[in-house]
């Protein structure tokens, strides 16, 4: 299928082949019929790829902030990579929908194949949305209409936040889809109008809805229309709708503004804010997010709860519900808001229109003619035709890929590239990053089917990146497929996963099964290694993580999708420790400074009496080197800061070894697993270990929770 992306790196827009996304609980799939061009969110996306580096810095600042402490901490190399990594992943466009549902996943009760709806997918012609971000159409409201729903929803939302009440007068910033949609609404409300742009044509569209209006190029003085407007005792109200940087739009929505009015933010302004403004009128301001609550919300956007309506009346799919049913009633008219039509395989002329001066409100994209819909499959092979097939021989490992996430991409695949293996196929949930990364390090296919690749008689060995969750049921289809398989940290996230694993692994045990503990196969670890081995006394181990804090929110916060950072994180730290020592863990605690997902103090005990201890610190600042190893024994102490450089005291022949860059030993686990593949032998990290490590942070994870 076809989809569209915008390269943030250089602005480049693309129509791109990518693979149909894959059906998940609580998810739909639809087939597009039409979508909306965004113009002011879209065209801002394209404006910021397509500016320089300086400029895209100067338009992030808090961005320029994490690099500077990330290159303070990590060294220019692994900064340099890191940003370019982020730069180099596309993103898709769109996010006002419609369609006709092909498939329903579990838990989606509402909905029935064929049923016309409206969500926030993307600008592709098959998409993958959440039954709590999606909503039937009536059949009396058009396909032309329900494309309006979602900037329709963005304006209730506002409009909502500013209690409206029948009479009051309110000012709309900006007379774009939103703003003019917003007069409607408000005009709906009982509410009195004045839309303000530099545009004629929306001018006269915000009359023919009943509002009065204003242009900042006319003679008359905002104050004075405002003042005029309220009858002398300021505005009520004022939306904020525009597309601006500009500090001046608060100030006058504050000097228009009658004591204790209201200004929401529903698109973008600059925001430096003056007390005097707001102090003496005690005006209130507030941000607008988008189409109501559960935006951003994963619970409710991607497991499907929803917000109990005694307590939550208005959320994004009710806001959706709201704007259907103005519609249906012809409350809200956009007849002439379609600026221009496109078929979707014209999709790209759209985007070179809206980069030269314009006066376009409404973009609409038309899909799939009758003979593209009875083609289009749910599921789509892209063949890679930069790919040389005389390459593909017996004698060649085989690898394809579940996940394509950052880290795959950035650090796993183009280690596997470089190996010299074939990557045969890349899959991801979505297809539009299994598309992307096959472009990029020339995979044979991109899939959306897990089944089709675990299955492929072509692969030799699987590498799974997924989110933790998955991992279990992954490495158990591919030993069961009789797969080599190289999966991310952590192994599994429960005892009940790990069983299954132990007992997949006990029918398959010629196959080899390694997890990417790759601090193990550092060169500074491997030297340290090298240094204690053949000292019999125990040895003392101080692991020190400044590990930053994530959002709460985050799915590797969740004990259900992440099993919380001691299981997805600080288990690389105890496999660390139980290989420097080479003596099985007999005794493992855990204090917390408030919960499982809160700084962690864990302390070990190995069969030969070495001890260690592991202090994951999420309150430090990113300034400071991230990962830091004491080692005590012999009377002589190793310490290595970052995996870059490693002193040591006390030692005859030893004092410092350094590399250029951090090397936390990724490139040499991968190759270990190759080798291992190729020789038939051993895997590189023994299963057992596997099994203790991971034993080890379930159940500390379990003492905390």
């Amino acid at each position: 299928m076809k989809q569209i992306l915008q390269h943030l790196k250089n602005g480049k827009t693309e129509l791109m082949d990518v693979p149909a996304p894959s059906l998940s609980d609580q998810k739909i799939i639809i087939e597009s019929t039409q979508s909306l061009l965004s113009l002011g969110t879209e065209k801002m996306l394209v404006d910021f790829g397509s500016a320089n580096i300086l400029n895209k810095a100067l338009k992030q600042p808090d961005r320029v902030k994490q690099v500077l402490s990330k290159l303070q901490a990590d060294g220019i190399v692994t900064t340099i990579k890191a940003v370019n990594n982020k730069l180099n992943v596309p993103i898709p466009l769109g996010y006002c929908n419609v369609g006709v549902v092909k498939k329903l996943g579990k838990g989606v009760g509402d909905f029935k194949k064929g049923d016309r709806v409206v969500s926030n997918g993307p600008h592709a012609e098959l998409i993958s949305v959440s039954k709590n971000l999606c909503a039937a159409i009536p059949d009396s409201v058009s396909d032309d209409e329900a494309s309006f729903v979602v900037p329709g929803a963005i304006a209730l939302n506002g409009i909502r936040l500013a209690k409206p009440m029948i009479g009051e007068g309110f000012v709309i910033f900006g007379l774009g889809l939103i703003g003019l949609l917003a007069v409607q609404i408000l005009r709906a409300h009982g509410c009195k109008v004045l839309g303000i742009d530099f545009d004629e044509s929306k001018l006269k569209l915000a009359k023919q809805y009943g509002a009065q209006t204003f242009n900042p190029n006319s003679n008359e003085s905002l104050n004075a229309k405002a003042s005029t407007f309220s009858q002398n005792n300021g505005v009520d109200g004022v939306l904020i709708c525009t597309s601006s940087d500009d500090d001046s739009i608060i100030h006058q929505a504050a000097s228009i503004s009658r004591k204790r009015g209201r200004i929401i933010l529903i698109g973008t302004s600059g925001l430096k804010i003056s007390r005097d403004d707001f102090y003496e009128k005690e005006l209130t301001f507030q941000v607008s997010c988008s189409y109501g609550p559960g935006r951003y919300d994963e619970t409710y956007e991607d497991d499907g709860i929803d917000y109990p309506i005694g307590f939550v009346r208005w959320t994004e799919k009710r806001n959706f519900e709201a704007v259907l049913q103005l519609f249906k009633e012809k409350i809200i008219n956009i007849e002439d808001m379609v600026s221009k039509r496109f078929h979707f395989h014209e999709a790209l002329k759209a985007y070179e229109l809206i980069q030269k001066p314009n006066n376009f409100l409404g973009l609409i994209f038309l899909y799939q003619d009758k003979k593209r819909r009875k083609d289009l499959e749910l599921t789509i092979n892209t063949k890679n035709t930069n790919f040389d097939a005389d390459f593909v021989n017996k004698d060649n490992i085989q690898v394809s890929f579940l996940g394509a996430g950052n880290y795959s991409t950035g650090f796993l695949m183009p280690i596997f590239k470089d190996s010299g293996v074939i990557l045969n196929s890349v899959l991801s949930e979505s297809g539009l990053s299994a598309s992307v990364a096959q472009n990029k390090f020339k995979f044979l296919k991109s899939e959306s089917d897990h089944k089709k690749v675990i299955g492929s008689d072509d692969v030799d060995a699987i590498v799974i990146s997924t989110r933790h969750d998955s991992h279990a049921a992954f490495v158990v289809d591919s030993l069961n497929a009789k797969k080599h398989i190289f999966v991310e940290k952590p192994l599994c996230i429960n005892h009940e996963q790990l069983e299954n694993i132990i007992l997949s692994k006990s029918n398959n045990y010629n196959k080899i099964l390694m997890v990417g503990f790759n601090r193990r196969f550092s060169p500074h670890i491997q030297k340290i290694f090298s240094l204690i081995e053949n000292i019999n006394s125990p040895k003392s181990f101080i692991m020190n993580i400044n590990a930053g804090n994530i959002d709460k929110k985050h799915w590797l916060n969740s004990p259900e999708k992440g099993g919380g950072r001691l299981i997805g994180e600080v288990c690389h730290f105890i496999d660390l420790l139980r290989y420097l020592s080479a003596s099985p863990i007999i005794f493992s605690s855990v204090i917390s400074t408030s919960n499982f997902n809160d700084s962690l103090i864990i302390n070990l005990k190995f069969e030969d009496g070495s001890i260690g201890s592991i202090n994951y610190f999420i309150n430090g600042h990113k300034s400071v080197s991230k990962e830091r190893l004491e080692v005590f024994v012999d009377n002589k102490i190793l310490f290595l800061d970052n995996y870059s450089k490693l002193q040591g005291s006390g030692w005859k022949n030893f004092r410092s070894y350094k590399t250029w860059s951090q090397d936390k030993g990724q490139k040499q686990c991968i190759q270990a697993f190759i080798n291992s593949i190729k020789s038939s032998g051993n895997s590189p990290v023994p299963f057992d270990e596997l099994v203790e490590v991971t034993k080890t942070c379930i159940n500390l994870s379990e003492q905390i929770t």
